[in-house]
C-alpha cells in the first residue's frame, strides 16, 4: 500500500488554491536543459551560431526557472518535517542543486568564442546535466506517485 494511501502524505506547504508550486515551476528548467542537448547538437553538426545563441539563451532561462523551483522546493522540504525524513527528498534536492551548478558553468562556457563553446566542453556539460536531471526528474516523480509527498489527498 503506498505511503499516501496509509496517511502519511506529505501536502506542500508552498501551494495555491491547492496546487503546489514546486510542481508547476520545475516543468520550464527541465525543458530548457533538454533543448540545450538538442541546440548543442545541431550546433555541432551546422556550426550555424544560430545554435549557439539559442543555447546560451535556454541556459539562462532554465537557470532562473530552475532557482525559483528550488526556493520553491526548499521551502516545502523545510516546512514539512514528514518530507525532512524522507532520503528521497534530501537527494532530489541536492541532485537538482547539482544540476543547477552544472548549468551554470555550462552557461559561462557558452559564454565563449562560437565553436570552442560548444564543443567539446559545452556538449558534454550540457549531456552531464541532462542525465542528472533524469536522476533528479525520476526520484521527484516517485515521491509524488508513491509516497504521496507534495500533494493533497481527497476525502
Amino acid at each position: 500500500m503506498p505511503t499516501a494511501a496509509r496517511g502519511l502524505a506529505a501536502p506542500s506547504a508552498f501551494a495555491v488554491a491547492g496546487h503546489p508550486v514546486h510542481a508547476a515551476l520545475v516543468p520550464f528548467p527541465i525543458v530548457c536543459f533538454s533543448l540545450v542537448i538538442l541546440t548543442d547538437l545541431a550546433y555541432w553538426r551546422t556550426a550555424n551560431l544560430m545554435w549557439q545563441n539559442f543555447s546560451s539563451w535556454l541556459l539562462f532561462a532554465g537557470l532562473v526557472g530552475g532557482v525559483l523551483a528550488a526556493v520553491a522546493g526548499a521551502i516545502d522540504l523545510l516546512a514539512r518535517a514528514t518530507l525532512r525524513r524522507h532520503s528521497a527528498a534530501w537527494a532530489h534536492g541536492l541532485g537538482n542543486l547539482a544540476v543547477l551548478v552544472l548549468a551554470f558553468f555550462n552557461s559561462l562556457v557558452h559564454a565563449g568564442d562560437g565553436w570552442t563553446a560548444v564543443v567539446p566542453v559545452g556538449l558534454t556539460l550540457s549531456l552531464v546535466t541532462g542525465v542528472v536531471m533524469i536522476f533528479t526528474v525520476w526520484l521527484g516523480r516517485a515521491m509524488v506517485y508513491r509516497a504521496g509527498i507534495g500533494v493533497r489527498i481527497h476525502d
